[in-house]
C-alpha cells in the first residue's frame, strides 16, 4: 500500500465513524466499534487519523455492518412490497461511503467503466466510478436523438411487457473492464440486460453490485451469467412488506 492509498483508507475510516457518530454518543460508538471513546473523539474531530490496521478494520468490518444497518433503516416497503429507497439513492454522501466498502467486501477488480441503468442507479454508479477513477455509463429505455449507433438489449418480461435498454455504442469498447451496478435487484431482469450489453461490447465484466437485493432470484440470475463477484449490501426477504 502506497502513501496515497494509506491516506485514502484512513480518511474513509474517519468518514464511516463520523456517520455513525451522528446518532450516537462516543460511549455508544465505542460499544459498536470496540475502540476507546477517547480515540474515537480524536478521529471524528480530525485531531489524528487512525492507523492503517485500525482504519482497515473500520472500513472492511465495522463499516459494512454499519452501512447495511443504516440502509435497512432508510428503506421502506409499502403494503404491496414495492420499495422506496429514495432516502438512500438521493444521499450522495452516503453512497460515497458505500463505494470503498463494497469494493473491499466483494473484491471487485478496478473497472474502466461502471455501467448502470437510468435513472435510480446513476447516483450509486457515480459514487462507484469516482472511487475507482473510472468512467460512468448508463443505459436508457429510450434512444438519444443525436446518437446514431447503439448497443441494444431487450427482453420480454413474464408480464408480457417488453423491456429494452439502449447504450451509445461509443460508451463501451472491446476489452474494457466493466462493473455493473444498480440500486435494487429483485428478479434480475435489468441486470441481465446490462450484462448482455457488456457482453455484446466484448467487455470484461469485473462484478455486479447492488445496494438492495429483494430475495435471491436476481443475484442468482446474475451469477448464472457471469463468473465475476455478485454482491448486495443488504438483502431483504422476498416476502418483505
Amino acid at each position: 500500500m502506497n502513501r496515497a492509498e494509506k491516506a485514502a483508507l484512513q480518511l474513509q475510516a474517519v468518514a464511516v465513524l463520523r456517520m455513525l457518530k451522528e446518532t450516537r454518543t462516543y460511549d455508544e460508538l465505542s460499544e459498536v466499534t470496540g475502540l476507546p471513546a477517547g480515540d474515537l473523539n480524536r478521529y471524528v474531530n480530525g485531531h489524528v487519523l487512525p492507523g492503517t490496521d485500525r482504519a482497515r478494520e473500520v472500513v472492511e468490518g465495522i463499516g459494512r455492518d454499519a452501512l447495511s444497518t443504516e440502509l435497512e433503516a432508510r428503506v421502506e416497503f409499502d403494503d404491496e412490497g414495492y420499495v422506496d429507497n429514495s432516502g438512500v439513492v438521493f444521499d450522495q454522501s452516503f453512497l460515497d461511503l458505500v463505494a470503498p466498502i463494497a469494493a473491499n467486501a466483494f473484491g471487485f477488480e478496478r473497472p474502466d467503466v461502471v455501467l448502470t441503468a437510468a435513472t435510480d442507479g446513476i447516483t450509486l454508479g457515480a459514487a462507484m466510478a469516482s472511487y475507482f477513477d473510472a468512467r460512468l455509463a448508463y443505459a436508457k429505455k429510450s434512444k438519444e436523438t443525436a446518437v446514431e449507433e447503439f448497443i441494444e438489449s431487450r427482453q420480454r418480461l413474464a408480464s408480457g411487457i417488453e423491456l429494452t435498454y439502449y447504450l451509445p455504442a461509443s460508451a463501451l469498447t472491446s476489452g474494457q473492464r466493466v462493473l455493473v451496478v444498480d440500486d435494487l435487484i429483485r428478479s434480475g431482469e435489468t441486470q441481465e440486460l446490462l450484462l448482455d450489453i457488456a457482453l455484446q461490447a466484448d467487455a470484461d465484466v469485473t462484478g455486479v453490485f447492488t445496494l438492495i437485493a429483494v430475495g435471491d432470484e436476481g443475484t442468482s440470475r446474475a451469477e448464472e451469467i457471469t463468473d465475476a463477484p455478485v454482491g448486495a449490501l443488504t438483502t431483504f426477504e422476498s416476502s418483505t412488506r
